[in-house]
């Protein structure tokens, strides 16, 4: 069997590649359904991309590599592809846009676009080679297959139970390639005995939160957890959190906490101190934070020094996390493939011509928020792009 373009992966990216690559093209994963991560995102209605999709909102060794695809193939393009089939969505905080109905409308979306190429499930590639003429790999089922081009889309290791590896990086050392330090990236943050358990007192409650790391802040929900934190704002931290970091956690960041108990002390000064900071953040979490203070008494019994104290510890709160949930939960992998030996425009290895690597498996990360998916759309269409106007 020959093809044009032979296409290792049936997620994100590998369908929308497929969708612009012209020819001849074959896409073979070894899931039984494509796109499962667009499936399960945002709940089950994926966050399919971001209004505010920039280069600073991705994490890389090299910063400026992603710059060419995004602008090349921007949110606006994709927001447009999913007005063309009539897919009804909303926005929600922070430019995050959802489908109204389900994420199985985008899976048909790329399906639909991606309907002249020939998809095969349940089907694995080994024995990947060079040829004078391109590659040869070995499917099973299906026996040995060749191809101009190879596009490398099988994402990386997050989220093992469906199915994830790193076959794409054993393909790109296979063929020269460096890759930068893998780990897991937008997962729940772990903590020793001790926090643990403190936080299992408060599991299942959220609060906003400014959370800071290594120079970095975000503004987001924080969720306790029984094993540690978790919430928005530390999926995006987690990114920028390595082993002995200490975070800083800031509640209630837009409120001055000082101040609005002097002010309730005035006129409802038998309140209970922690029934008034109840008000300010959640019961439970209030109560613990008065009771770490070592407060009692109503607000009438409190200090502007004894308020000033329980407003510091609210809003300047170290804690060190001892690991994360791994790879099991992380919703994506940082580090990946090094760019130094691919090309910008066309994601196409420097080293290896007509192979490419697209989507997660490369050394680009987005922040939450539909960031990683427009990468996935921005490097896939960069390659499949290319591989049209070759066919031409």
């Amino acid at each position: 069997m020959h093809v044009d373009t032979l296409i290792l992966g049936a997620g994100a990216a590998g369908l929308f590649a497929a969708a612009h690559c012209g020819g001849r093209t074959l896409i073979i994963d070894h899931a039984k359904a494509p796109g499962e991560k667009i499936r399960i995102a945002g709940g089950g209605r994926c966050n399919f991309t971001n209004l505010h999709a920039a280069p600073e909102n991705f994490l890389s060794a090299n910063p400026h590599f992603c710059k060419s695809a995004l602008s090349r193939y921007t949110q606006w393009d994709f927001i447009d592809l999913v007005g063309r089939h009539r897919i009804p969505w909303h926005e929600k905080t922070l430019g995050q846009l959802f489908c109204d109905n389900s994420s199985k409308d985008i899976i048909e979306m790329l399906l639909t676009e991606a309907q002249d190429a020939d998809l095969r499930l349940r089907t694995k590639a080994s024995q990947i080679e060079k040829t004078p003429e391109g590659f040869r790999a070995h499917l099973d089922p299906g026996g040995p297959v060749t191809a101009r081009h190879l596009i490398v889309a099988t994402g990386g290791k997050s989220i093992p139970k469906m199915g994830a590896t790193g076959f794409a990086y054993d393909i790109a050392q296979q063929f020269g390639h460096q890759l930068t330090e893998t780990r897991p990236a937008l997962v729940p943050l772990t903590f020793g005995d001790q926090m643990k358990a403190r936080f299992a007192g408060l599991s299942g409650l959220a609060t906003s939160a400014r959370v800071t790391c290594n120079g970095t802040a975000f503004d987001e929900g924080l969720l306790f957890t029984h094993r540690g934190l978790s919430g928005p704002a530390i999926l995006q931290i987690s990114s920028y959190w390595r082993e002995g970091d200490q975070i800083a956690v800031t509640l209630a960041p837009d409120t001055d906490i000082q101040g609005t108990l002097k002010t309730r002390r005035q006129s409802h000064g038998r309140t209970s101190l922690s029934v008034a900071l109840a008000e300010i953040l959640p019961k439970r979490l209030a109560e613990d934070a008065v009771a770490r203070a070592d407060l009692t008494g109503n607000l009438a019994d409190q200090s502007d020094a004894k308020l000033a104290v329980l407003a510091d510890a609210i809003r300047d709160w170290q804690v060190t996390p001892t690991g994360s949930e791994g790879y099991r939960t992380a919703e994506v992998t940082l580090g990946g493939i090094a760019t130094d030996d691919l090309d910008a425009r066309t994601m196409e290895s420097r080293l290896v011509p007509g192979l490419f690597f697209i989507g997660e498996a490369v050394d680009v990360t987005g922040w939450l928020g539909g960031y990683n998916f427009q990468w996935a759309w921005s490097s896939g269409w960069a390659a499949g792009a290319e591989i049209a106007q070759r066919l031409r």
